[in-house]
């Protein structure tokens, strides 16, 4: 048995109530290290519906002061840093492994408590891993941040580099839910994941591809969620008013069921992230092809492990002058051609063996063995 602390950012509270696909994934990934009998602790940012300590699922969840996200970059880095502070105090002092995506904690422990920790890098780097050779662990969520991770250390610790992919980190039950003429968007609404990019290629489509086709658009708006923030959501809203009724924004669901009705019964997923979005990994993508929705990605390197073009989804150029069109141009193609759009949809679904979230625990849980010896 082992004795594992996940110890997540300052800014969101776990999934079920808020978060994004970090928080998701180490929420489910706590559970099912308990469910095979190891000891686990979740800290985390308080709530106030929420004790700050019970335990749930085999997982003690412990609650600390955290934080809104803030707008300045300088205030955030300076919160994780109380956060991470007031972190340290909370982690057992006979924890085995301490998996951790906060900034600072890595630089706090040290000696044997920092070849402990296990660091989650889920974006891309910008040359802070070279203050991280003490640490045990440093863990890429795709082969892109593998090599970018690698790119900033010396040679001699490319050993502590380990790559782990992100899993699809909820169950998918068989559903009867009958495929719609939806196009899905779910993600922070931010210029970087190319909201207005995917509005003006969904605009450029036919009035009659229009009238039979919605795209739905689901995430946060707000900077403290991640978001572009009021301006930003009042200029892709303004963007989408010609669309009428054809164009839905539900804001962030963090309900699972909800987002699953979502997934279920749309038939296109379009994630079209831009140059410098930082992603690493993105989940939503894969939780959308677990549901069997053809998945429609920009061309940036964190999807190419497990979107191939024209296989199990379709992948655009986001760095040409024409990426609008480019996009338009790959609706057209899935809308008009229902065949090739029901065999993407099955071969997207075979995600979920792939990227199951018990098979990608395992492959933490033997990782983390490693790091102990």
């Amino acid at each position: 048995m082992l004795n594992i602390v996940i110890v997540q950012g300052a800014f969101f509270f776990f999934f079920p109530i808020q978060g994004g696909a970090v928080e998701k994934i180490w929420f489910r990934m706590g559970q099912e290290f308990a469910a095979v009998g190891n000891k686990v602790t979740h800290i985390s940012k308080t709530h106030a519906d929420l004790p700050t300590v019970e335990m749930q699922h085999g997982v003690t969840y412990v609650r600390i002061k955290g934080y809104d996200t803030p707008k300045s970059l300088l205030i955030l880095k300076l919160l994780d840093l109380f956060y991470s502070i007031h972190a340290l105090f909370k982690i057992p002092s006979d924890a085995d492994v301490i998996v951790t995506n906060t900034f600072w904690l890595p630089f706090l422990l040290r000696g044997k408590k920092g070849r402990k920790v296990y660091a989650d890098v889920q974006r891309v780097p910008k040359g802070q891993m070279k203050f991280y050779t003490h640490i045990g662990r440093l863990r890429a969520c795709s082969p892109a941040i593998e090599q970018a991770i690698r790119a900033e250390l010396p040679v001699s610790s490319h050993s502590i580099v380990t790559y782990i992919p992100n899993p699809v980190p909820f169950d998918v039950p068989s559903t009867s839910t009958v495929k719609e003429k939806i196009i899905l968007f779910v993600g922070r609404v931010h210029p970087e994941k190319g909201v207005d990019v995917l509005i003006k290629a969904y605009l450029d489509l036919s009035a009659e591809m229009r009238a039979q086709w919605k795209l739905v658009i689901v995430g946060p708006h707000e900077i403290k969620d991640g978001g572009g923030g009021d301006t930003y959501l009042k200029e892709v809203q303004e963007l989408a008013a010609p669309a009428k009724v054809e164009i839905l924004f539900t804001g962030p669901l963090f309900k699972e069921a909800d987002l699953k009705e979502w997934y279920a019964k749309s038939t296109l997923f379009c994630y079209p992230a831009q140059d410098g979005s930082g992603d690493a990994a993105p989940v939503a993508p894969r939780e959308a092809m677990a549901y069997g929705c053809v998945p429609i990605v920009s061309a940036l390197p964190c999807f190419n492990d497990f979107i191939e073009d024209h296989k199990n989804g379709c992948i655009f150029d986001q760095a040409s002058a024409n990426q609008i069109a480019s996009l338009t141009h790959i609706f057209e193609e899935l809308i008009a051609d229902p065949e090739l759009t029901a065999r993407l949809s099955k071969a997207a679904i075979l995600v979920l063996k792939t990227y199951a979230s018990q098979t990608i625990a395992q492959q933490f849980l033997n990782d983390f063995k490693t790091l102990i010896k």
